[in-house]
């Protein structure tokens, strides 16, 4: 004789991959409602395990977007990784932002998040070092003497484009061309050889 198929009310504990499945729903949820929307004891429900479960894993909402956070910034240095020069780089930022966008929007939003996180802090300063390695490769010629605010400067296009392109403020001027040529153009604009 087969027991019977646990009520809701008795969801199991375990699950295959728990933390993999917490992320997975939150990150869905951030995609279509926002960071604020976020609820460990919904996030459990849509993942099949007792409300308690998450908080196993990622002890409350803040620790939840952090790993999100840092999750992301790993992603976005794995992504710099192979840039070819600063334009690739600016390129693959802006793919970034378009196929991660929550983690995106985690990722800049330093309120929501737990600053000394260590896993955090070591992505996000590996993804920096990605960016920068970027900007020092560009002659003096081509960026400026001081590469800081060639830094800042690259980084404020790429972030900006990306940040209009997903609230849909450049549809218009974008339309239907791809937006990695866009920002490829864009970039072609700020850092070029000065003229004599």
């Amino acid at each position: 004789m087969n027991p019977a198929p646990p009520s809701n009310s008795a969801r199991p504990y375990h699950h295959g991959d728990l933390r993999r499945a917490i992320l997975g729903a939150a990150l869905d949820v951030i995609a279509a409602e926002g960071p604020t929307a976020l609820s460990l004891r919904d996030l459990a429900r849509r993942a099949g395990v007792s409300h308690a479960a998450p908080a196993h894993h990622f002890k409350d909402r803040t620790g939840l977007l952090t790993a999100i956070a840092a999750e992301g910034y790993a992603l976005l240095a794995a992504a710099l990784d192979t840039a070819d020069d600063l334009r690739d780089a600016g390129v693959r930022y802006v793919r970034f932002a378009r196929e991660h966008p929550a983690h995106f929007q985690v990722m800049f939003s330093p309120e929501l998040l737990r600053g000394n996180d260590l896993e955090l802090t070591a992505a996000r300063t590996l993804a920096g070092e990605r960016l920068r390695a970027a900007v020092s490769d560009v002659p003096a010629e081509g960026r400026g003497e001081d590469a800081r605010l060639a830094g800042v400067a690259a980084w404020s296009l790429a972030h900006g484009f990306a940040t209009l392109l997903l609230s849909h403020n450049l549809d218009g001027p974008v339309g239907d061309q791809d937006p990695d040529e866009v920002f490829h153009a864009l970039t072609g604009m700020l850092f070029r050889p000065r003229q004599p």
